[in-house]
């Protein structure tokens, strides 16, 4: 393929740096498409962990394009400080381009985002307090700043109005005012540092596809987090499936040659809403501790729960992948079994679908097959036929339900522990 979506297939932090990480290598420009800096990538590179929010994981390697989409929402504060910690690691951002047309994520945004989520209570979705959700409303109701509101010589100017008119607002959550002065510089320095990045991105994407480069489309979060079809209003305020990878770069439609779902071997969520195969007891912390389960940007400890392969299901439908990358399977060493539900008990009904009505699908409890779990140690494996027998038989089960090929499977955190079955890209 010359053109891949790599997407997260379940409620996010998958592993798609990883995997993100090691198809960089192949191609020649990396595409972020939706969400902001309320993502982490854990990506390891030559031996050091980084923890990317906004920045594309192909931005390690100098020779390649690393393009901020239109369908992002960007903090230019947080980004400039994220280019800056590359910069201290000896990693410059001359490869870095950012869309124009690109929604700017400000700090109104940020203080809105937790004000609004306070009030919320008992009903709060779980936000990172970002700004990710304000930012993307103002772009809906067509009022939100872009990126190329940058290139105006009275940006400050526009700001201070901006901020002036969402005081208001603030102090109608229960806010104080934002004094502009105090972000004033910062805004300006930054306003400096991203200028020269700012593209006009529909041409410049065009330009590469005809130039027969391959193209990589980045996303961050995982279909259930998706804003239409994720376990609403529990969800990001962005599209994470494949299909935001067109309305999130400007590609189109016919560009797109195919899609890699990202697969946790076990489920997380990170925030509110149902988990039908949610674990409470001893197994989901040995998971959790053993993973090390905490958000990158948030450090929130993750639900823990079985695969659940009646809504990945769902998820490759939405997305339309057919090949997967199962991920983090090292870790279910030694758990007393494996389990994966195949099925729901809603009102006492067996069910093969995910309902998208939350109260039903809270009702719903899982129906599981079981697995013997493996005892070795698979971080060392090299090879699909090296893996010990019980967690192939996990593997081929999972291929068959969801009827997708697993081209690679991750064995351990460093890159070299994974096993490609198959070259796709």
């Amino acid at each position: 393929m010359n053109s891949l979506v790599v997407v997260g297939a379940q409620w996010g932090d998958e592993g798609k740096g990883k995997i993100v990480n090691y198809l960089a290598e192949k191609a020649d420009v990396i595409i972020r498409y939706q969400g902001g800096d309320n993502a982490g990538h854990t990506v390891k590179f030559n031996g050091k962990e980084f923890h990317l929010r906004t920045i594309p994981s192909g931005i390690f390697y100098e020779e390649k394009v690393n393009l901020l989409g239109n369908g992002m929402v960007i903090n230019p504060l947080s980004l400039v400080k994220e280019m800056d910690e590359l910069k201290k690691e000896g990693y410059t951002s001359s490869n870095l381009y950012i869309s124009s047309q690109a929604t700017l994520d400000l700090i109104y945004d940020i203080e809105l985002d937790g004000l609004k989520e306070a009030k919320l209570s008992s009903k709060k979705i779980g936000t990172t307090k970002k700004g990710i959700g304000p930012s993307y409303t103002d772009k809906a109701e067509r009022s939100s700043l872009r990126m190329s509101d940058l290139k105006d010589e009275d940006f400050l100017t526009i700001l201070e109005n901006k901020i002036n008119e969402k005081n208001a607002l603030i102090e109608f959550y229960g806010g104080n005012k934002i004094n502009f002065e105090e972000y004033k510089e910062e805004y300006r320095k930054a306003r400096e540092i991203l200028l020269p990045h700012i593209i006009e991105s529909v041409p410049f994407v065009a330009k590469l596809r005809k130039e027969n480069k391959k193209i990589l489309f980045e996303g961050a979060q995982g279909t259930m987090l998706d804003v239409d079809f994720g376990t609403f209003p529990y969800v990001t305020s962005s599209n994470v499936i494949a299909g935001g990878a067109i309305s999130g770069s400007g590609i189109g439609l016919g560009y797109i040659e195919g899609a890699l779902g990202i697969i946790k071997s076990y489920t997380t969520r990170v925030g509110e809403g149902p988990f039908v195969t949610e674990l409470f007891d001893d197994t989901a912390t040995k998971i959790r501790e053993d993973a090390h389960e905490y958000g990158v940007n948030t450090h929130r400890a993750r639900r823990i729960g079985w695969l659940d392969l009646v809504q990945l299901k769902y998820s490759q439908s939405v997305n339309g992948f057919k090949y997967g990358a199962l991920m983090l399977l090292d870790i279910l060493k030694d758990v007393n079994e494996i389990k994966a539900c195949v099925a729901y008990s809603l009102d006492g009904k067996t069910i093969d679908y995910l309902p998208t009505s939350l109260k039903e699908l809270e009702r719903c409890k899982p129906i599981y097959k079981t697995f013997p779990s493996f005892k070795e140690d698979i971080s060392k494996c090299k090879s699909y036929e090296e893996l010990p027998i019980e967690a192939k038989n996990y593997i081929n089960f999972i291929e068959e339900f969801l009827g997708i090929e697993i081209v690679i499977v991750s064995v351990g955190k460093d890159k070299s522990e994974t096993i490609i079955r198959k070259e796709i890209f």
